[in-house]
């Protein structure tokens, strides 16, 4: 029997489409931050990705009473020692800067350095409860950086994160595609089992 409201702590609009295509089949209702009636405002101060999803996660749950999803993700350049990996959605040299700007700053340090840049996608996603204790779930897609952008699904780094089994970025993959092989993907994959258990299994559909 379905029951619960799952919270997803986002209110990035290509991070919702993901969270709702990957979690489908469970038999809950999918709420945003969107659907509060005040979001809080939460600086990701943390030092890994693990703390900065869960001041996202146990904050919403708290505050809402709903058992709530948080992920923190980041790009890793090996070249760059891991950069900007938990800084990635603040790496820029200018404020108020773009995806664009920051995908432009990242080029621009690894211009001077032979290719391949290899890099990796991390994400790791926290499920949260009311009273604070939480489960973490991890999740990695392997890659490199190239020198110009291709695609344009996606969001962030996606145009030039480069999968070389695929010979497409991440900004060109379908949803779905990207739904089976993204590191929030993997993360989500790795949660789901616990999930299903938690919020109900979803009853099987005869055709």
């Amino acid at each position: 029997m379905a029951h619960h409201s799952l919270l997803v702590a986002t209110s990035n609009q290509g991070k919702i489409r993901e969270f709702q295509s990957l979690l489908v089949h469970l038999p809950t209702r999918l709420l945003t931050v969107n659907d509060l009636s005040k979001p809080l405002n939460i600086i990701e101060d943390g030092n890994s990705y693990l703390d900065n999803a869960l001041k996202k996660g146990q904050a919403y749950a708290a505050s809402s009473g709903y058992i709530t999803l948080a992920d923190d993700s980041g790009l890793e350049v090996a070249l760059l020692d891991g950069k900007p990996g938990i800084h990635s959605a603040r790496f820029s040299s200018k404020p108020h800067a773009t995806d664009a700007d920051r995908r432009a700053y990242l080029l621009s340090l690894l211009r001077n350095y032979p290719q391949p840049w290899l890099a990796r996608f991390v994400c790791v996603v926290a499920v949260c409860f009311p009273n604070g204790e939480f489960q973490s779930f991890e999740g990695v897609c392997d890659g490199e950086i190239i020198a110009e952008e291709r695609g344009s699904n996606g969001f962030g780094y996606d145009p030039i994160f480069f999968i070389p089994q695929l010979n497409l970025t991440m900004a060109e993959l379908s949803l779905e595609q990207k739904n089976r092989i993204s590191h929030r993907a993997r993360a989500i994959q790795a949660a789901l089992p616990f999930l299903t258990t938690l919020l109900g299994k979803d009853e099987p559909q005869c055709d």
